[in-house]
């Protein structure tokens, strides 16, 4: 990854390591830049924001550097990252760009951008757009007089999303009690719209946002309110979204979490039994649960595994020809449908499979046998000094000789923010702790700790 964007854009904490200036230098590059390929036309760029008080500084900026240099500008206004890839891509703009920090805490934002196809940005210009924030490429050209961009409300691009998410339902939702944990969010209007129309009787938790209030102890990251709330409500399901609600996490109707991994298998072996499972194969990351390829070749589904990240699960769905993929945190992508994890579609593909084989969520996610996990994130000041510490790699390699076949560990940088992840899955939940335990220790004695 570059100085600036990571796998998931250009994220920080706003006007501490991303700012405004840099927000407006980026969109003076893009316009200019995608400019130089429509020189008969104005390119068109369009924008979407979560809900955290900088998205709207942040969109400003974008604005004005993007119009400053030539482009058109369109604003979803508040949306999910999904539905400016859907927007992206159905109505043939030049890029697209999400102002958002993901599941990250409000005073975090980020930038994301998404090529025309509606795919995640293309590092060769990322790498671009980073030699004109560190002024190694020289200035862009002011467009002037009527060469000036204009910005468009687009409100209805967003209303199109939500239409293009109801048609997608295969059955009424009539008589189904559904909880929904906005995260105070992206979703926080566009998922109660979408369980709404389809006839669900919806409940809703965490749906005002306030700028201040995003993931707040809410959402896909912090599970065991809408795991209370579908109990206490007697729900027959529950999801929980993030912040720009690209993620989803499940609530079966008992209160148990159903996260990323049971997902796939939930509805990978949905597609088998129907034979649409492309390759026979899910592609998964190396966080997924042990438990989950047990499941898998307990049914004789066969799984790729990547590197950490929804961008590199879709890249070798992509390549592969692969439909699903996903990561055990939710990001869940159904490649027929979707460019990128959506978790507003998740939701309504396990609506799918409740509905048309007649049973619960707890019944589907049964065969479905979590190993104990235990993950442990340290924040340090240099990453890579870390992974490449002599001291810190022999601890990692010595305790998965110990785990052997029962067990593993992984560790691993965060690709958005500055954390080493450690990770270590074995019979219980003891063993898992004492490794974790160990490796993190020995971080923290060699004074990596931030």
């Amino acid at each position: 990854m570059g100085k600036y964007f990571g796998t998931d854009g250009f994220r920080g904490e706003a006007n501490k390591n991303l700012t405004a200036d840099h927000a407006y230098r980026i969109g003076r590059f893009l316009g200019w830049y995608y400019q130089q390929e429509e020189k008969d036309k104005k390119c068109k760029f369009v924008i979407g924001k979560d809900t955290r008080r900088s998205s709207y500084m942040f969109e400003y900026a974008l604005v004005a550097g993007l119009t400053a240099s030539g482009a058109d500008v369109y604003l979803l206004h508040v949306t999910t990252t999904p539905s400016v890839s859907y927007v992206t891509r159905t109505d043939e703009f030049d890029c697209g760009i999400m102002i958002s920090a993901s599941h990250n805490p409000y005073y975090d934002n980020g930038i994301k951008l998404i090529n025309s196809n509606g795919e995640k940005m293309d590092e060769e210009t990322i790498l671009k757009i980073e030699d004109y924030l560190d002024k190694r490429s020289g200035e862009v050209p002011y467009a002037e007089k009527e060469n000036i961009g204009c910005t468009i409300d687009y409100a209805a691009g967003r209303n199109r999303y939500i239409g293009y998410l109801i048609s997608l339902a295969t059955r009424s939702y009539s008589g189904k009690r559904v909880g929904l944990d906005c995260a105070n969010g992206s979703a926080w209007m566009i998922a109660k719209s979408v369980f709404d129309a389809l006839g669900a009787k919806t409940y809703v938790i965490n749906n005002q946002p306030d700028g201040l209030n995003i993931n707040t102890n809410c959402g896909s990251t912090h599970i065991e309110g809408l795991q209370n709330f579908v109990v206490e409500n007697g729900l027959d399901v529950g999801f929980a979204f993030d912040g720009d609600a690209d993620r989803c996490l499940c609530v079966d109707e008992n209160g148990k979490l159903v996260d990323g991994d049971a997902i796939m298998y939930i509805y990978g072996s949905y597609m088998k039994e129907r034979g649409k499972l492309y390759g026979n194969k899910v592609v998964t990351t190396v966080m997924s649960n042990f438990g989950l390829y047990k499941a898998f070749d307990a049914i004789g589904v066969e799984y790729e595994k990547t590197a950490v990240g929804d961008k590199y699960v879709y890249e070798n769905m992509v390549k592969n020809g692969y439909r699903l993929g996903g990561e055990q945190s939710g990001h869940i992508i159904f490649k027929k449908y979707a460019t990128t994890g959506d978790g507003i579609l998740t939701a309504i593909k396990m609506m799918e499979v409740m509905l048309e084989k007649k049973t619960t969520l707890s019944k589907l996610a049964e065969p479905f046998t979590v190993y104990p996990q235990v993950l442990e994130n340290i924040r340090v000041a240099d990453k890579r000094a870390v992974q490449e510490d002599g001291d810190v790699q022999a601890a990692v390699s010595q305790a998965a000789r110990e785990l052997g076949d029962d067990g593993r560990i992984l560790v691993r940088e965060s690709g958005t923010e500055p954390l080493i992840r450690v990770m270590v899955e074995a019979g219980d939940v003891e063993t898992c702790r004492k490794y974790v335990n160990s490796v993190i220790g020995l971080i923290k004695d060699k004074g990596y700790q931030a």
